[in-house]
């Protein structure tokens, strides 16, 4: 056997044991080689520092990190990623563990409930196939006419295809031109329906927007870079579902929220589990403002985005 293919062979012993749990058995089986050729290479593994028995204190300081955030912010459960990582490699790590922890909290015949966004669709792009039986994924919010591939619809409907679940699409804008107009809209019987059902989800999954020029509202033609700095003079903090939150996690009082069509804020906190998905250190921000507004239960983030919830106040 070549040196590579055995490295590669080792390698990969090693992480079906060490990191999915699997018997030596159970590895020989799926390498399609003997029980005692595992046990050679497991040993290869450690000896050659393949295996370092000592990366548990860096998982220890992973888990610790994460049981702090969860204490702090009182969530069910926190997933920490890129603690021995830099910056980008640690932001290139959260759409996969996002869509692990996703698909382990997933139950047959569950509502989910699905926002937008490039993290949102990121994560469906890489989202293993799934055949839960039953399962009816919901799009939170209206929908856009620029041609982003992660815009509201497309992220629903990604999902509910790895799933082979029901796609439940939200056949209305998510901005119109007057408050008005949006108000009669969600009188609508069709849409009143959708955005009722929304608290009957089990489950969500949503990121969180910043209010600054790269936001996926300014992208989308949602909002001027120029109308988005007078929301955050308003007090504007964050973006969820669409809807622009204060500080507080409150809905901002603005013209623009009385113009979107998108699941009620209230709606979204009687979702069991809300499972909220942050990259970028750069929404630290807005996070904190999700935080303060109960819309998070369970968090998938970085080592960096967590030691700046726990450095603040």
């Amino acid at each position: 056997m070549a040196k590579a293919q055995a490295d590669r062979i080792v390698h990969k012993a090693a992480w079906l044991y060490y990191t999915h749990g699997l018997r030596q058995d159970e590895v020989a089986q799926r390498l399609n080689i003997s029980r005692a050729s595992v046990a050679l290479y497991l040993r290869r593994a450690r000896e050659t520092g393949i295996v370092n028995i000592s990366t548990a204190t860096h998982l220890f300081r992973g888990e610790q990190l994460a049981r702090e955030v969860e204490d702090k912010f009182g969530l069910e459960a926190v997933w920490i990623a890129g603690e021995d990582l830099a910056a980008g490699e640690a932001e290139a790590e959260i759409p996969s563990l996002g869509a692990s922890v996703f698909l382990e909290m997933v139950g047959r015949g569950q509502r989910v409930g699905i926002a937008w966004g490039r993290t949102v669709y990121a994560i469906a792009d890489v989202m293993s196939f799934a055949d839960l039986e039953g399962v009816t994924v919901v799009q939170l919010c209206g929908n856009l006419g620029a041609p982003y591939s992660y815009r509201p619809d497309q992220c629903t409907m990604e999902i509910a295809r790895r799933l082979n679940a029901r796609g439940l699409n939200f056949y209305a804008p998510l901005v119109l031109s007057t408050p008005e107009l949006a108000s009669a809209l969600r009188s609508e019987p069709v849409i009143r329906e959708q955005l009722d059902s929304v608290a009957g989800c089990d489950l969500s999954l949503y990121s969180v927007g910043t209010l600054d020029e790269d936001s996926h509202v300014v992208k989308c033609g949602a909002l001027t870079a120029n109308e988005l700095a007078q929301l955050r003079k308003q007090g504007g903090a964050g973006v969820i579902a669409g809807q622009i939150i204060d500080r507080s996690g409150r809905l901002l009082d603005c013209d623009y929220n009385r113009r979107v069509i998108s699941a009620d804020l209230e709606s979204l906190k009687k979702i069991p589990r809300r499972l909220t998905v942050v990259q970028e250190e750069s929404k630290l921000a807005p996070l904190r403002a999700a935080l303060a507004g109960g819309f998070c239960t369970h968090l998938v983030a970085t080592a960096a985005i967590a030691r700046g919830l726990l450095a603040g106040g």
